[in-house]
């Protein structure tokens, strides 16, 4: 594998994570919802659209067909009066109206037809809408525990390395503490072996030598008073 397919990996890589770190499902499923709901909008806004066609070619067919009848009527009210001509021409008139309603009735069964493939898509559309809404919800639902199940795990991350901090610390206290019950343990091995000198100051051989000579003369006094007892 050369560099640049290497490097061309990695950027590839890198914004497909940035990518999938700003994309939130939610603002996803949210806005193909909307798509969704916007074209069964404009689909509806066709049938309508559709119908009303629909309305004003059966308006047009009624009109023509109210008119071949007074055709027909001008048609034998000009025979009578011997005038052909205009007789040719209520004919040809009620002919042509005849022909426009024949081909209205096809345009009618056209749009009937167009407006009922348009309802057949309105009424698929508004199934798959109800059927996306609820699998959006169910996503939403199952995005929102994961989240929230993401922030409390760092969370407890966090504690547990405060914690281990805390240990740490704790563990720093407690060899302090027997450090400092060692030295005080050893102080008094020194003062219990005459390692300090005495409260009043001196040498500690000057202290020594007075302690057995204070206790040569509480001897002697002590023999003397045992003498003056037996003597007594």
């Amino acid at each position: 594998m050369s560099v640049w397919t290497r490097v061309r990996m990695l950027f590839n890589a890198e914004v497909s994570s940035a990518l999938d770190k700003a994309e939130d499902p939610r603002t996803v499923l949210d806005y193909a919802y909307n798509q969704q709901q916007e074209l069964l909008v404009t689909l509806r806004r066709g049938l309508v659209d559709v119908a009303t066609a629909k309305q004003q070619l059966e308006q047009e067919a009624k009109r023509l067909e109210q008119r071949i009848p007074q055709l027909d009527d001008q048609a034998r009210r000009a025979v009578a009066a011997g005038r052909d001509d205009l007789a040719r021409v209520a004919i040809e008139r009620k002919w042509l109206a005849a022909n426009e309603i024949e081909g209205l009735n096809k345009q009618i069964a056209e749009v009937e037809a167009e407006k009922q493939r348009l309802a057949g898509q309105e009424r698929t559309l508004q199934v798959r809408i109800d059927q996306f809404r609820t699998h959006r919800e169910v996503v939403v639902a199952r995005y929102n525990a994961a989240e929230a199940e993401v922030r409390i795990k760092e969370s407890l991350a966090g504690v547990s390395g405060e914690l281990a901090e805390l240990g740490m610390a704790v563990g720093r206290a407690e060899e302090k503490a027997e450090r400092l019950q060692a030295r005080a343990r050893a102080i008094d091995s020194l003062v219990d072996i005459g390692s300090f000198p005495p409260v009043g100051g001196g040498d500690f051989v000057e202290a020594e030598l007075l302690r057995i000579t204070v206790s040569k003369e509480i001897d002697q006094e002590l023999e003397r008073i045992k003498k003056e007892a037996e003597n007594s």
